[in-house]
């Protein structure tokens, strides 16, 4: 198989596990699946991500309860049922300290163009938020070319604050992403994609 075929079969075989076994995942492939979210293409070559990698128990029970304790609060201002709350936050909870490995994803504006005026500030942001997006795919592909699973979680996203808190990260460093690694333990379906006739146009929409 062709170098070719071996990363277009990585793409299309990659699937989001949430179940792990508990063995410990070595940081010898670690290391190798973030030198190749590194190799990601970024917005002026910036690089503008950073990433912490959590293998203690009690950080990783640190951080997720942080986490949980916003989501709570988001779900009782929204009005969901305290039982439903209640589940919500413990299998939060559960996810993240029973993933034998978690990679916090980051941004930093550093080495980001800086502009006067509001809308090329946005559209600064938006490109560093897309160049980190692009390292997260690199790494999620290079851990299952290893044979580990991963999952992409948002949550940090939802709880910037009590991330940077738990995990002492600077304030104009933005928590984005927190993937969870480990040995799969499942075999999740493949999902279902929408044909390319819905989502491709040619010469104009």
């Amino acid at each position: 198989m062709s170098y070719l075929q071996t990363g277009i079969h990585a793409l299309l075989s990659r699937r989001t596990v949430r179940r792990y076994r508990p063995e410990p995942v070595p940081d010898e492939l670690l290391l190798r699946a973030l030198k190749a979210a590194i190799w990601a293409p970024s917005a002026h070559n910036a690089q503008p991500w950073r990433f912490v990698v959590i293998r203690s128990d009690a950080v990783k029970r640190r951080l997720a309860v942080a986490m949980a304790k916003r989501l709570k609060d988001d779900l009782a201002r929204d009005g969901v049922p305290r039982d439903e709350v209640e589940r919500r936050v413990e299998g939060s909870i559960r996810r993240f300290t029973q993933s034998p490995a978690l990679i916090l994803v980051c941004l930093t504006m550093e080495g980001m163009d800086a502009y006067p005026d509001a809308p090329r500030r946005r559209a600064e942001h938006i490109m560093a938020v897309q160049s980190v997006a692009a390292s997260i795919e690199n790494l999620l592909i290079a851990l299952h070319s290893l044979g580990l699973g991963a999952c992409w979680c948002c949550a940090p996203l939802f709880s910037q604050p009590e991330v940077r808190a738990a995990l002492g990260i600077p304030e104009d460093v933005e928590p984005q992403a927190l993937i969870t690694v480990g040995w799969s333990d499942e075999r999740p379906v493949p999902p279902p994609r929408l044909p390319l006739e819905r989502v491709v146009h040619g010469d104009g929409w």
